[in-house]
């Protein structure tokens, strides 16, 4: 569950403080498939305020994790709520099951959308999990919604 105003958050928590199993589910790398990056999130309705859980994709890129709405950019939901609401719950659920409190942050400076979309068209161009679309071109995710992802850090 999504508990209101937390604090304690740091934007880009270290993933070293939490344990083994969980940091080594978040840390993926080019070579985890379809179903390592599958995730669920638990975002707050930015009009409704209840919670609204979707399954979505996340991205690791300059060691840190990223949730992207991907080609195209439309208008999506859970990046609408983020904005409203930026606290939620970041749902493992393949391998490992767990519920990590954490925090959206837009990613709006120009050098880090960059450089972190490279790196998720890069990794998404690798020929190691053909449940992959290929190919993915940067200039098609140019326009994506990307949230820079922190988890609380609290002990």
């Amino acid at each position: 569950m999504i508990s209101p105003g937390p604090t304690g958050w740091r934007d880009s928590a270290p993933l070293s403080q939490l344990p083994d199993q969980l940091r080594r589910a978040i840390e993926i790398t080019p070579a985890a498939g379809t179903r390592e990056r599958i995730i669920d999130i638990t975002t707050l309705g930015r009009r409704t305020g209840r919670p609204r859980r979707i399954e979505i994709f996340f991205y690791r890129a300059a060691g840190r994790t990223y949730l992207c709405s991907g080609a195209g950019g439309a208008a999506t939901d859970w990046h609408a709520n983020l904005l409203a609401h930026p606290e939620f719950t970041f749902h493992l659920k393949n391998g490992i099951r767990a519920d990590l409190p954490a925090r959206a942050t837009p990613v709006t400076d120009p050098a880090e959308r960059q450089a972190v979309l490279t790196e998720i068209v890069a990794d998404l161009n690798q020929p190691h999990d053909p449940g992959t679309i290929r190919p993915t071109r940067l200039e098609d995710w140019a326009a994506s919604r990307l949230m820079r992802i922190s988890f609380d850090d609290r002990p």
